[in-house]
């Protein structure tokens, strides 16, 4: 069996990169991912998912590296569950309201920005693709 979550958002925070005891680097970072709806009253509706999304090796590099707070990124992986509940995190905020937060452990990340979006781009080995606005000639694409 195998599953896949695939997120378009704004990283909320900088990535913040660790090392495990046998020097594995990991990097840490959220996204998150919002909509906006009328509901049934003709209200707008802001809806807005936080999503805590863990990358390893090459890719805890790059991330580190390259992304920043606010870039536009799209994050592929697995959804990881909590491990009490085997769903998403539920915790109380500070007024008391109940908040869920989800996991994903990355597989592929990709800027999806524009090039003065984010300082570094890159393309290649480590799963990254930076393609801003006018890069591509009309002739390059492939439909």
């Amino acid at each position: 069996m195998f599953h896949t979550i695939i997120v378009a958002g704004n990283i909320g925070r900088d990535p913040e990169m660790r090392y495990t005891p046998t020097g594995v680097p990991v990097t840490s970072f959220s996204v998150a991912t919002s909509r906006q709806y009328n509901n049934t009253q003709g209200q707008s509706v802001k809806e807005t998912i936080w999503f805590r999304v863990t990358c390893w090796s090459k890719l805890a590099e790059y991330a580190s590296t390259y992304l920043k707070k606010g870039n536009k990124v799209l994050v592929e992986g697995r959804l990881v569950p909590d491990q009490n509940t085997g769903g998403p995190r539920v915790w109380k905020r500070n007024d008391g309201t109940s908040a869920a937060s989800y996991e994903i452990n990355a597989a592929t990340i990709r800027s999806i920005g524009s090039r003065n979006d984010s300082e570094g781009s890159s393309s290649g080995a480590t799963g990254f693709d930076d393609f801003g606005e006018g890069e591509l000639d009309e002739d390059e694409i492939p439909f």
